[in-house]
């Protein structure tokens, strides 16, 4: 009876909180330079995923607000150089409209000849919008590698960690389920963490993904309605319903 008593007081001890000899303490307690490595690059793709996620969702978030001030600000003013003056000097939407209005007015002396003005601002308000995406667009492919190379990362810990845990029961000669069950669990916390680190950086990508294509659709609509009013002198129609939002920002 005592033996009993003192195997369960022994489990039981083996199972309390703060006291698991396989859980991530003894991941790094007992890991090796290879290991290591491993934990290092999913911790670097960690940091790197939430930092692009916040700064990304940041842009976003201004480029909304300064959406709803060009429709308050812009189109009330006399001219379009007044309107642009009225936005902050590192807009996006002001940097659209200084270069449709460079754009204009330069197009003089031969230029009239060979190609016409619309065609001019149109070339010149694209180069801008592409220029924005691009900014827009920085980070989302490292946020998709993340998610489709951290599991692999994560994987190829666990592989070698299994092998190693093999190599050193066949060398011990005890092939015991403790002497398995450690070191494997102890490996396979290594694909945990590489699915902890892709899942965030996957939805981060898809929302910034999708956030991003309605302020495209914003910026689209605003060189639209820019390249009407520098050619016809048409102004938009900011009361009209279909037009597009610029993304809510998140509190």
């Amino acid at each position: 009876m005592e033996n009993q008593a003192a195997a369960v007081a022994d489990a039981a001890a083996a199972v309390a909180p703060g006291a698991n000899p396989y859980g991530f303490g003894a991941l790094i307690d007992h890991g090796t330079g290879i290991s290591y490595t491993v934990l290092g690059i999913l911790a670097l793709m960690s940091l790197i995923s939430w930092y692009v996620i916040f700064t990304k969702f940041w842009d976003q978030y201004r480029m909304g607000k300064s959406a709803k001030i060009v429709e308050k600000q812009f189109w009330a003013a006399a001219t379009p150089k007044e309107g642009a003056e009225r936005l902050e000097k590192d807009d996006d939407f002001r940097f659209v409209a200084e270069s449709a209005l460079r754009a204009a007015a330069h197009h003089e002396g031969r230029l009239n000849d060979r190609i016409s003005l619309n065609d001019w601002l149109a070339m010149a308000l694209q180069r801008s919008v592409d220029n924005v995406n691009s900014k827009l667009s920085s980070g989302l492919s490292f946020l998709a590698t993340v998610g489709s190379t951290s599991p692999f990362v994560g994987l190829f810990g666990t592989v070698y960690g299994i092998l190693n845990a093999l190599v050193q029961i066949g060398l011990s000669g005890q092939p015991s389920i403790d002497k398995v069950a450690g070191p494997v669990g102890e490996a396979l916390i290594m694909t945990a963490l590489g699915l902890a680190v892709a899942v965030p950086a996957v939805f981060g990508y898809n929302i910034l993904l999708k956030r991003n294509k309605a302020i495209q659709d914003v910026l689209r609509e605003f060189t639209g309605d820019l390249e009407a009013y520098l050619i016809g002198g048409v102004r938009p129609d900011m009361g009209n319903a279909a037009r597009p939002a610029a993304p809510a920002a998140k509190k």
